[in-house]
């Protein structure tokens, strides 16, 4: 799919980390290990159009004017419980984003997501957020996260994820085509449990070594 709205990250150091996290012989301790520095290199290609604003500043020689990031009011918001697993790289380039929460899990009768915790910081009108899920397979609980956090209309919405489908990718832009999505991969299919396929697993099991 061609949309200026998906961003298909293709950096050398990106996609290295992604192969390491597909590799079934990578251990728990690497895949975290992995998964963290990922977050960070992807955390600068999220922010690269943040908008700046110029401080009064003093180095040891001389007062100037230096660009810092506006406003500084970021929200991350895991999508739990994967979504933790993003968390830490993500921090520590942005060490004074606020954090929200997200708990959904699926339905057994309609296959649909159900909201089960929601904890998002105070002056969401204010704030820039960036929603992360290391998985955008049939994007059903992303889908319903964006609407669930477009309801308290902050400033702005990004999607992150480590592995998106092209099933999922066609149908979190038919639900919210103006939410900009950032990935470093989009696989071609899904299989019958909805796992992306060639994939990289199940990630949150990966994570936590609950495989």
């Amino acid at each position: 799919m061609s949309n200026k709205n998906i961003h298909v990250i293709k950096h050398p150091l990106i996609q290295h980390k992604l192969t390491m996290l597909r590799d079934k012989q990578t251990s728990t301790r690497d895949f975290r290990s992995n998964l963290k520095e990922l977050s960070i290199l992807m955390a600068y290609e999220v922010m690269k159009d943040t908008q700046l604003e110029n401080v009064d500043i003093h180095t040891p020689l001389m007062p100037m004017q230096s660009p810092v990031i506006a406003g500084k009011k970021i929200c991350l918001v895991s999508i739990l419980r994967a979504g933790n697993g993003m968390l830490d790289g993500m921090l520590d380039i942005l060490p004074s984003a606020r954090v929200g929460f997200i708990g959904l899990y699926r339905d057994p009768k309609t296959l649909k997501p159900v909201e089960y915790y929601y904890k998002m910081p105070q002056e969401m009108s204010e704030r820039h957020v960036i929603v992360m899920d290391p998985m955008l397979a049939t994007a059903n609980s992303a889908i319903a996260t964006i609407e669930r956090i477009k309801k308290d209309k902050p400033l702005s919405i990004k999607f992150v994820c480590l592995l998106a489908s092209a099933y999922g990718i066609e149908a979190f832009h038919k639900a919210h085509p103006d939410i900009e999505v950032f990935t470093p991969a989009i696989d071609p299919e899904l299989n019958e449990h909805g796992y992306i396929i060639p994939g990289l697993g199940d990630a949150g099991d990966r994570i936590f070594g609950t495989m």
